[in-house]
């Protein structure tokens, strides 16, 4: 993708008629129709959101609760052996073998940068000895954080009509996940070269096209799946104003995306003090 697509003016005419911001928990804001919902929110206080409590598939954006809890209870330097079950992972893969070997930290990698299923697959296993138990261990953390409208039904994402969250969830788990040093490097990477036991070298690209591209994006995660459609987590910087955005099934989530975090850091700007005297 052109990173100048991501920045053109001519976005701003499909949004013409917006009305300012509202609050988050009261009517929708001004990109209603982007996508079926989304949650936005500047330096942790909510800004606009649609929909933010309907339960949607989230897709990939699921392996961000999969990597809180490997950086929880996981020591980043163990390394794994890949199971015939992960190496049999549909979806987006690294490719790993059955018996290949490959520390957490570059299976971390591989599935939060690339959403490689494989790698996460390996990691549940990792941490709680089957998928079904790391699923366990999932619901429960949900549950202990207050993400009242999610329910996990696999570690990485896939469509199952049990598996559910809403935008204004997923906002609060992508802050948390982002409070690990480690985590919140890792998303803002454009790109790692891992190595797995035996030397062999992975190139891992981040999904994420707005790293590298949109000015002050440092992260976070990509989804998608048939049902889920175009999702997306991200969160830029700039000065002391951090924006964090969640979209679900938005069918063009890099312009909506830019769209809004421009209009968010344009809405939110500090006043200049006027150098005249009064």
């Amino acid at each position: 993708m052109n990173p100048a697509r991501l920045l053109v003016p001519a976005v701003y005419l499909l949004f013409a008629a917006w009305a300012g911001p509202a609050r988050a928990d009261a009517l929708a804001g001004p990109f209603a129709a982007a996508s079926n919902a989304y949650f936005v929110s500047v330096n942790g206080t909510p800004l606009w959101a649609h929909q933010p409590e309907q339960s949607l598939p989230p897709a990939s954006l699921t392996k961000i609760m999969t990597a809180l809890l490997v950086l929880e209870h996981g020591n980043l330097q163990r390394v794994v052996r890949i199971s015939p079950a992960a190496s049999r992972e549909s979806g987006s893969r690294l490719g790993l073998k059955p018996g290949e070997k490959m520390r957490v930290a570059e299976l971390l990698a591989a599935a939060i940068l690339q959403s490689a299923n494989d790698a996460c697959h390996a990691l549940a296993e990792h941490v709680a000895a089957s998928e079904q138990a790391f699923v366990a261990l999932m619901n429960r953390r949900a549950s202990e954080l207050g993400l009242h409208d999610t329910r996990f039904a696999n570690a990485c994402g896939h469509d199952h009509p049990a598996h559910r969250s809403s935008a204004r969830d997923l906002a609060r788990l992508a802050e948390l996940a982002l409070r690990h040093p480690g985590f919140a490097r890792l998303v803002a990477q454009v790109e790692v070269d891992v190595l797995d036991t035996a030397g062999r070298r992975h190139r891992l690209i981040n999904s994420n096209q707005l790293i590298g591209r949109y000015p002050g994006a440092i992260g976070v995660k990509t989804g998608y799946t048939r049902q889920a459609g175009k999702c997306l987590i991200a969160l830029a910087v700039r000065g002391e104003r951090r924006v964090l955005l969640v979209l679900l099934n938005a069918p063009d989530r890099w312009w909506t995306a830019s769209a809004m975090l421009d209009r968010a850091f344009a809405e939110t700007a500090p006043v200049q003090a006027s150098s005249h005297a009064p």
